[in-house]
């Protein structure tokens, strides 16, 4: 950083929020430069001290993109009180990350964890419809008819909300394999119990280029090389 860079983007690279995020706190006066406010446009080095509501943030790491397998009954957040189980209780590194795109407590499988503001802003909340694979188990014998009706597009009466088109097929009796491009809040729970029936598994095993691969509950794997250079690639609004 000899020349420095903007300073919503040095928060981003922090893994603090996303720059849209950060230009709100640089204009609410809660981002400090070496003592002084910080303004919208202002460029920061690697030696200057940045701080966000009185804390010192630590200088940049490198941008970490990890592929963690999620196990069932971990709710995605960092801190909650009413949560038997969090990520934080879990999960540890030796860098600082944020979950780029939540998976449900009782749902498992492919979770991104990034340091990366603006990847986690794209992935969570982007209009580019980014895809994501799960394999699902339900209570009653897949029909075709079911098949047909889950890649139409259900309208979610409690969402007020129909459901994008999308790819399902049939992986066993009672297992069919879904991609998505939309996030809605228990999105294929919901979509399967306005059929009548009752999901017993989910199991996210890609999200965009990212495959889940043979990790284990619990364990993760660094995104490097030709796959980190996708993923970015398929993010089109980072710069």
């Amino acid at each position: 950083m000899a020349e420095g860079i903007r300073l919503n983007k040095y928060l981003a690279q922090a893994g603090i929020c996303s720059r849209r995020q950060a230009d709100g706190y640089i204009e609410a006066g809660r981002v400090w430069v070496n003592g002084r406010p910080g303004t919208a446009g202002q460029l920061v080095a690697s030696a200057d001290e940045v701080m966000l509501d009185g804390r010192s943030l630590a200088p940049l790491n490198e941008k970490t993109v990890l592929a963690w397998y999620k196990p069932v009954g971990v709710t995605c957040t960092e801190k909650d009180s009413h949560a038997e189980k969090t990520i934080g209780d879990v999960f540890s590194y030796p860098v600082r990350l944020t979950y780029a795109g939540r998976l449900d407590r009782d749902s498992e499988g492919l979770l991104l964890l990034t340091n990366d503001g603006d990847l986690i802003q794209e992935l969570m909340h982007g209009s580019s419809g980014h895809e994501k694979e799960y394999v699902v188990k339900v209570d009653r014998e897949i029909t075709d008819d079911f098949l047909k009706a889950m890649s139409k597009g259900i309208y979610l009466k409690e969402l007020l909300r129909t459901t994008k088109p999308c790819e399902v097929t049939r992986e066993g009796k009672y297992t069919f394999r879904i991609i998505l491009t939309q996030g809605l809040n228990r999105q294929i729970r919901r979509m399967c119990a306005a059929l009548g029936f009752q999901v017993k598994r989910i199991k996210r095993v890609r999200v965009a280029n990212i495959l889940l691969k043979d990790l284990k509950p619990g364990q993760y794997r660094e995104i490097t090389g030709k796959e980190r250079e996708t993923l970015y690639g398929l993010v089109q609004s980072l710069e």
